[in-house]
Protein backbone atom coordinates (compact mmCIF):
# COMPACT_ATOMS: atom_id res chain seq x y z
CA UNK A 1 0.00 0.00 0.00
CA UNK A 2 2.71 2.40 0.97
CA UNK A 3 4.94 1.86 -2.09
CA UNK A 4 2.08 2.54 -4.43
CA UNK A 5 1.37 5.64 -2.60
CA UNK A 6 4.78 6.99 -2.58
CA UNK A 7 5.14 6.00 -6.51
CA UNK A 8 2.20 7.39 -7.08
CA UNK A 9 3.99 10.75 -5.15
CA UNK A 10 7.15 10.08 -7.31
CA UNK A 11 5.10 10.36 -10.73
CA UNK A 12 3.32 13.54 -9.75
CA UNK A 13 5.92 15.00 -8.37
CA UNK A 14 7.91 14.24 -11.70
CA UNK A 15 5.62 15.53 -13.72
CA UNK A 16 5.31 18.41 -12.00
CA UNK A 17 8.97 19.58 -11.98
CA UNK A 18 9.91 18.11 -15.63
CA UNK A 19 8.73 20.63 -16.95
CA UNK A 20 9.68 23.12 -15.00
CA UNK A 21 13.03 22.35 -14.93
CA UNK A 22 12.85 22.30 -18.81
CA UNK A 23 11.65 25.38 -19.94
CA UNK A 24 13.33 27.17 -16.68
CA UNK A 25 16.60 25.83 -18.65
CA UNK A 26 15.45 27.59 -21.83
CA UNK A 27 14.24 23.92 -23.93
CA UNK A 28 12.25 24.78 -26.48
CA UNK A 29 9.86 22.12 -28.88
CA UNK A 30 11.68 22.19 -32.82
CA UNK A 31 10.10 24.83 -34.24
CA UNK A 32 8.25 26.61 -31.57
CA UNK A 33 10.81 29.65 -30.96
CA UNK A 34 9.35 32.56 -30.43
CA UNK A 35 9.56 35.10 -33.28
CA UNK A 36 11.49 38.32 -31.97
CA UNK A 37 9.24 41.71 -32.00
CA UNK A 38 10.36 42.74 -34.93
CA UNK A 39 8.65 39.97 -36.83
CA UNK A 40 5.25 40.67 -34.75
CA UNK A 41 3.57 42.11 -37.80
CA UNK A 42 5.49 40.80 -40.97
CA UNK A 43 4.69 41.33 -44.80
CA UNK A 44 5.24 39.32 -47.04
CA UNK A 45 6.38 40.44 -50.48
CA UNK A 46 6.41 36.64 -52.73
CA UNK A 47 6.14 36.34 -56.64
CA UNK A 48 3.59 33.60 -56.22
CA UNK A 49 1.75 33.28 -52.85
CA UNK A 50 0.56 29.72 -54.19
CA UNK A 51 3.90 27.71 -54.22
CA UNK A 52 4.32 24.39 -51.00
CA UNK A 53 6.99 26.94 -50.29
CA UNK A 54 5.08 30.15 -49.87
CA UNK A 55 2.03 28.43 -48.11
CA UNK A 56 4.18 26.62 -45.34
CA UNK A 57 6.08 30.01 -44.49
CA UNK A 58 2.82 31.99 -43.88
CA UNK A 59 1.05 28.90 -41.99
CA UNK A 60 4.05 28.60 -39.83
CA UNK A 61 4.47 32.55 -39.24
CA UNK A 62 1.02 32.37 -38.32
CA UNK A 63 1.22 29.32 -36.25
CA UNK A 64 4.64 31.55 -34.14
CA UNK A 65 2.06 34.13 -33.02
CA UNK A 66 2.87 36.60 -36.24
CA UNK A 67 0.31 38.47 -37.79
CA UNK A 68 0.98 38.75 -41.52
CA UNK A 69 0.29 42.39 -42.69
CA UNK A 70 -1.09 43.48 -46.33
CA UNK A 71 0.25 46.57 -46.30
CA UNK A 72 3.81 46.98 -46.67
CA UNK A 73 3.84 50.25 -45.12
CA UNK A 74 1.96 49.44 -41.88
CA UNK A 75 4.20 45.64 -40.84
CA UNK A 76 6.89 45.87 -38.96
CA UNK A 77 9.53 44.10 -41.20
CA UNK A 78 9.46 42.42 -44.70
CA UNK A 79 10.38 39.09 -45.31
CA UNK A 80 11.03 39.01 -49.31
CA UNK A 81 11.19 35.84 -51.02
CA UNK A 82 12.54 36.58 -54.47
CA UNK A 83 13.19 32.96 -55.53
CA UNK A 84 10.95 30.39 -55.20
CA UNK A 85 12.15 26.82 -57.80
CA UNK A 86 11.90 23.53 -57.84
CA UNK A 87 13.75 22.19 -60.62
CA UNK A 88 13.52 18.34 -61.50
CA UNK A 89 16.76 16.78 -63.66
CA UNK A 90 17.02 13.41 -64.92
CA UNK A 91 19.40 11.26 -63.55
CA UNK A 92 19.60 8.29 -65.31
CA UNK A 93 17.51 6.69 -68.04
CA UNK A 94 16.26 3.09 -69.00
CA UNK A 95 18.04 1.11 -72.26
CA UNK A 96 14.77 2.45 -74.14
CA UNK A 97 15.85 6.44 -73.39
CA UNK A 98 13.16 6.34 -70.79
CA UNK A 99 13.50 7.91 -67.25
CA UNK A 100 13.97 5.77 -64.33
CA UNK A 101 15.78 8.45 -62.29
CA UNK A 102 14.58 12.37 -61.55
CA UNK A 103 16.65 14.36 -58.73
CA UNK A 104 14.27 17.10 -57.22
CA UNK A 105 15.98 20.18 -56.31
CA UNK A 106 13.99 23.00 -54.07
CA UNK A 107 15.52 26.28 -54.23
CA UNK A 108 14.19 29.78 -52.35
CA UNK A 109 16.09 33.21 -51.78
CA UNK A 110 14.99 35.51 -48.70
CA UNK A 111 15.66 38.32 -47.15
CA UNK A 112 14.22 40.60 -44.36
CA UNK A 113 13.81 44.04 -44.25
CA UNK A 114 13.11 46.48 -41.18
CA UNK A 115 11.79 50.12 -41.08
CA UNK A 116 15.17 51.39 -42.30
CA UNK A 117 17.60 48.63 -42.53
CA UNK A 118 18.23 45.48 -43.47
CA UNK A 119 17.84 42.67 -41.00
CA UNK A 120 18.88 39.63 -42.45
CA UNK A 121 20.76 39.78 -45.87
CA UNK A 122 19.67 37.35 -48.70
CA UNK A 123 19.49 33.74 -47.94
CA UNK A 124 19.80 30.83 -50.34
CA UNK A 125 18.52 27.61 -49.26
CA UNK A 126 18.67 24.25 -51.16
CA UNK A 127 17.74 20.99 -50.68
CA UNK A 128 17.83 18.01 -52.83
CA UNK A 129 15.79 14.38 -53.00
CA UNK A 130 15.77 11.76 -55.99
CA UNK A 131 13.03 9.51 -56.92
CA UNK A 132 12.91 6.69 -58.93
CA UNK A 133 10.50 6.51 -61.96
CA UNK A 134 8.10 3.33 -63.25
CA UNK A 135 6.62 4.40 -66.27
CA UNK A 136 3.83 1.87 -65.26
CA UNK A 137 3.19 3.79 -62.17
CA UNK A 138 2.57 7.25 -63.68
CA UNK A 139 0.27 8.47 -61.56
CA UNK A 140 1.74 6.99 -58.02
CA UNK A 141 4.94 8.25 -59.35
CA UNK A 142 3.46 12.19 -59.87
CA UNK A 143 1.80 12.09 -56.62
CA UNK A 144 4.93 10.80 -54.90
CA UNK A 145 6.81 14.28 -56.53
CA UNK A 146 3.96 16.36 -54.92
CA UNK A 147 4.75 14.13 -51.69
CA UNK A 148 8.69 15.27 -51.81
CA UNK A 149 8.11 18.69 -52.87
CA UNK A 150 5.97 19.40 -50.12
CA UNK A 151 7.93 17.77 -47.44
CA UNK A 152 11.44 19.87 -49.27
CA UNK A 153 9.38 23.00 -48.39
CA UNK A 154 8.58 22.06 -44.86
CA UNK A 155 12.68 21.49 -44.39
CA UNK A 156 13.01 25.08 -45.83
CA UNK A 157 10.56 26.64 -44.03
CA UNK A 158 11.76 25.10 -41.03
CA UNK A 159 15.41 26.11 -42.32
CA UNK A 160 14.16 29.75 -42.15
CA UNK A 161 12.09 29.83 -39.13
CA UNK A 162 15.06 29.10 -37.18
CA UNK A 163 16.54 31.89 -39.29
CA UNK A 164 14.04 34.50 -38.47
CA UNK A 165 13.64 33.74 -35.03
CA UNK A 166 17.79 34.42 -34.59
CA UNK A 167 16.70 38.23 -35.59
CA UNK A 168 16.81 40.81 -32.81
Amino acid sequence: MRSRRAQAARQALATTLLPAVLFGCGFHLAGSEPLPPVLARPYLSEKDPYTDFARELEHRLTASGAVLEPIRAKSTATIEVTRDLVEQTTLSVSSRNIPTDYLLTYTVTFAVRGADAELLQPQTLKVSKDYSFVEQDLLAKQHEADILRAQMARDLVAIAMRRLTSLK
